[in-house]
């Protein structure tokens, strides 16, 4: 009996229904909706739902990207953990009423992978 080979997603959409996981909900916006991604963070996981979001917020200064050449490498480090979150995660929830160009490149990368995207703000939604 021959059996189709699985995409690596579909594997793990299989491994997450046998862990039996809750949903899991990527946060993406301009980091200058941080105070309000926290806050959806605590509204989603009482909701039931894991939550990842972006961790740093570079427009704060630490001592961590403030060497500026390290802070661009760092910058495509994050970026790359982000697109990693959001292959993890079953659904996108855009936070905040502005869309950046990496917001808005998360959105369309996210829709390509055929992800449920949300919005806090609908009318931000740049192919609405």
């Amino acid at each position: 009996m021959s059996h189709p080979l699985l995409t690596p997603e579909q594997k793990l959409a299989d491994a997450k229904k046998l862990l039996s996981l809750p949903r899991i909900v990527v946060i993406c916006g301009s980091t200058r909706f941080m105070p309000e991604m926290n806050e959806f963070d605590l509204r989603e996981t009482k909701a039931g739902r894991i939550v990842v979001k972006p961790g740093c917020d570079m427009k704060s200064p630490h001592e961590l990207w403030s060497d500026p050449v390290e802070a661009e490498a760092l910058k495509l480090r994050l970026d790359n953990l982000h697109r990693a979150k959001i292959r993890l995660a079953d659904e996108v929830l855009v936070v905040g009423d502005y869309i950046g160009d990496s917001t808005r490149a998360e959105i369309a990368y996210a829709r390509s992978l055929g992800k449920p995207v949300r919005f806090t703000h609908p009318e931000a939604d740049p192919d609405a």
